[in-house]
């Protein structure tokens, strides 16, 4: 092949599931166990990857292909912004040579993804890179589905809120939405109890801790987790 933009490799975003590998998809099965090289995301050089776990029990001889990134769990994104660029410059370095990578995400790659920061800053710096994205069952999903839960029906509407900024936005989102989802739970839980506790609506929420895993665990009395520190892999769903 001469030496051109042809011979840039493809980055294939991946959505590994909530945890249970059986809920991998065929297609990112099938991309997986053909690449060169799999980047896992983690919070430090000493943690394990999540996303890693989910694929190790599947993939045969996976783990020498896969390559760590660290994003470090902060809100700030002024400091967040050098780790994604200096993620996306370590895969580009195997993309210009041609090898084809995959990125693996918890969940899905687009719906709060790692993958998304990554995906921007490659676009970013290098133009000409070629993305394809596998999509993956979302916790969202799978909570509903492990807790029978339905997440809307016929015309209803349905919200999701990663982060409580204002009270009163959650009020009202919590009024004009049919099933309201929040996700990242943790240092935040309280407040919004409270808010629940004032709509009346403490009975209408189910509370989900990494759903599909041997860790799993659901809450429907969420008043029993008042001042607890909760799990990240956790999330609340209010159905009206």
């Amino acid at each position: 092949m001469k030496p051109g933009k042809e011979e840039v490799g493809r980055l294939y975003g991946v959505g590994v599931g909530p945890g249970d590998p059986e809920l991998l998809t065929l297609r990112a099965y099938r991309i997986l166990s053909r690449v060169p090289v799999i980047f896992a995301p983690q919070k430090d050089d000493n943690s394990d990857s999540f996303a890693r776990s989910i694929i190790a029990g599947v993939l045969e001889n996976s783990e020498e292909r896969v390559i760590g990134l660290v994003f470090p769990m902060l809100r700030d994104e002024s400091r967040l912004t050098g780790s994604w660029h200096k993620a996306a410059e370590s895969i580009w370095e195997h993309l210009k040579r041609g090898e084809d990578c995959a990125l693996v995400n918890v969940g899905d790659p687009l719906l709060y993804g790692t993958f998304i920061h990554v995906l921007e800053a490659l676009r970013k710096s290098h133009p000409e890179v070629r993305i394809e994205v596998v999509p993956g069952v979302s916790s969202i999903n799978a909570a509903a589905a492990r807790a029978v839960l339905p997440l809307a029906i016929n015309d209803e509407r349905i919200a999701i809120i990663s982060r409580i900024d204002q009270d009163e936005a959650v009020r009202e989102t919590l009024r004009n939405f049919d099933t309201v989802v929040f996700m990242k739970l943790q240092g935040m839980f309280d407040r919004l109890l409270a808010i629940l506790e004032q709509m009346n609506l403490v009975e209408k929420c189910v509370y989900v801790r990494r759903c599909t895993t041997q860790d799993e665990e659901i809450v429907r009395d969420i008043t029993s987790l008042k001042g607890k520190k909760l799990d990240y892999f956790s999330l609340l769903i209010v159905r009206r």
